[in-house]
Parts: structure tokens; C-alpha cells; sequence
């Protein structure tokens, strides 16, 4: 691991910007997120197709504006832009390892989280970023790599408190960051805060958009 701070930068909903050395790496910039996401992005990573992670107009601006920038993801993303920007966009799956801006990256996970079983399920890759932060998209992965900082989804169609406290458990992790928290309210958010920072077993926080954190 690159002895260099990293530098997480909190986005809205479940979008995050990691730092290091002039180079910076953007994962699931959506619909719900500020316009300036990806500017003067190196990369930017992609769990999955649903539009809260990945506003396809924004991406190929991204891509227009800037020869440099490179996409990874899965499949069903890559597929929407790779013919526009060939060489530019790399698929990636379970267990593939790559680098951007800089970072080492590895995939973990397949499938998104259930959100009712009448509901077939999409694909969904989660990123452990410099062998320390993990950012699971839509879904409760478990990657088979201690995770120093984990990007924890906290209110979702697809889940409840007690599953994300119970991941936390799982994942053990030094600290958890609130990621896909757009639609929880601030009436909510202190119970969250006490339920998660009492019974997860991490030390818990919440940024708010376009605050950042030394990791």
C-alpha cells in the first residue's frame, strides 16, 4: 500500500472521490449526485446500471471532455459505452484486479442485493480500493480482504438497520462511511448514527456532501 495519505471526498448519495498524489478516482457518480462529480476525474469506477450509480449522459460527457479518462465496470455498463469510446471503457468482474488513478483496485461480488423476490436481480461489483476501502454498490458483499474503511450503504429498497448493522459485524472494518443515504431523512439520520456507532462494532460516520477525510 502507497505510504501517501488517501483522501476520501463524500458525494451525495453514494458517490465518493478518492485522492492521492494529483490523481483522483471517482466511483458511481448516479443521477442523485452533484454535477461537478467527475470533473478532473483520472477514473471513474461503476458498481452497476441503476441511475442513483450510473447517469449514462454524464459519464459520456465525462468521456468527450476529457481524452484521458477511463471507465471500469461490469458488463451491462460497459456495453452502453464502449462502442462510443473504444479503448476507453474496460469490463471487469469478480476477481479481477486493475490500476487506476494511480490506486490498485479489486472486484468483489456478482449480484446486487434482493429488493423482493418478484424483482429479477441485476449484476453488481463492489471495489476494494488500495487494499483498504470498499465500496459495495448495491449489494452487502463481503470480500475475502480485511477492509480498513468501508463504504457502507445505509438506507435502501433492499435492506434494513439490522442487516446493515450485521454487515458491518461481518465486514469488521477500522471505520464505516454512510454511503446511498439521498433519501434518508435528517429525522432519521440521529438513530441511524446511534443504532449503527453502538452496535456495529466500528467506528461510524457520516459525512455530509463535499465534506473529506484524511484515511
Amino acid at each position: 500500500m502507497n505510504a501517501s495519505s488517501l483522501t476520501l471526498v463524500k458525494k451525495t448519495h453514494s458517490c465518493v472521490r478518492l485522492e492521492r498524489g494529483g490523481q483522483s478516482l471517482v466511483i458511481d457518480p448516479g443521477a442523485f449526485t452533484e454535477d461537478d462529480a467527475t470533473v478532473g476525474a483520472d477514473a471513474i469506477l461503476v458498481t452497476h446500471e441503476h441511475p442513483d450509480h450510473f447517469d449514462e449522459a454524464r459519464l459520456r460527457a465525462a468521456l468527450e471532455s476529457d481524452p484521458a479518462l477511463r471507465v471500469w465496470t461490469l458488463r451491462s455498463v460497459a456495453e452502453r459505452l464502449s462502442a462510443a469510446f473504444p479503448g476507453r471503457v474496460h469490463t471487469v468482474g469478480y476477481g479481477d484486479t486493475f490500476t487506476a488513478a494511480g490506486l490498485e483496485v479489486q472486484v468483489h461480488g456478482e449480484l446486487h442485493a434482493v429488493i423482493h423476490p418478484d424483482i429479477p436481480r441485476i449484476t453488481n461489483i463492489g471495489f476494494l480500493v488500495d487494499g483498504s476501502v470498499f465500496h459495495p454498490g448495491d449489494a452487502l458483499t463481503v470480500p475475502d480482504h480485511p477492509v480498513d474503511t468501508l463504504m457502507l450503504p445505509v438506507m435502501a429498497p433492499w435492506n434494513k438497520i439490522s442487516e446493515v448493522i450485521d454487515y458491518v459485524r461481518e465486514v469488521a472494518p477500522r471505520r464505516a462511511i454512510d454511503i446511498h443515504d439521498a433519501l434518508l431523512t435528517d429525522l432519521a439520520r440521529p438513530i441511524y448514527d446511534t443504532q449503527i456507532g453502538a452496535l456495529g462494532g466500528a467506528d461510524h460516520r457520516r459525512l455530509a456532501p463535499g465534506d473529506a477525510t484524511g484515511l
